[in-house]
């Protein structure tokens, strides 16, 4: 059987940043923003537009913060210091996964998804910094993809939301 990119995305294994396995096909049904964050660059601050964005559409959108440390080394800390740091600067309540690589040779399955036009069926991308972010629809397609710049508040990315 030929898979196909929809049963891709949701047979990717990743872990939270607690390392406990997440199971991707639980977010069938809603829209799912992925974003690679780190603690010490300067769009940090969407951390806040991410939750604000989780909120606003937790009926229908999961934010998915994915730890890289690859861009300046903006994400050098462990599990637990960026768990603090996110809970103590931003009370985030969003879901966020283990920390990995987002590109080159050991780039994570995830990512080798996102930004493989044969694998995702849509387009191909390099992730350029931290930030960027992913959008996919209810059933695991993706829609598009934005570079840091893009505010995670941005009618670019709600009108495919609402």
């Amino acid at each position: 059987m030929i898979s196909t990119a929809t049963s891709a995305f949701y047979d990717i294994s990743i872990n939270n940043l607690q390392g406990a396995p997440i199971d991707l096909s639980t977010l069938k049904g809603k829209k799912v923003l992925i974003v690679n964050v780190a603690s010490k660059c300067g769009f940090t601050s969407q951390y806040k537009d991410l939750q604000k964005l989780q909120d606003r559409f937790k009926n229908q959108l999961v934010v998915m913060g994915v730890p890289c440390n690859q861009f300046g080394h903006q994400e050098p800390g462990a599990p637990e210091e960026i768990r603090e740091f996110c809970d103590v600067n931003y009370k985030i309540n969003f879901l966020m996964t283990e920390k990995i690589n987002v590109k080159g040779e050991e780039q994570h399955p995830l990512y080798q998804w996102l930004t493989d036009k044969t694998l995702n069926g849509k387009n191909s991308s390099t992730v350029k910094w931290n930030f960027q972010k992913y959008l996919l629809d209810e059933d695991g397609q993706l829609i598009d993809h934005y570079y840091s710049i893009t505010n995670p508040s941005s009618s670019r990315i709600v009108k495919h939301i609402e």
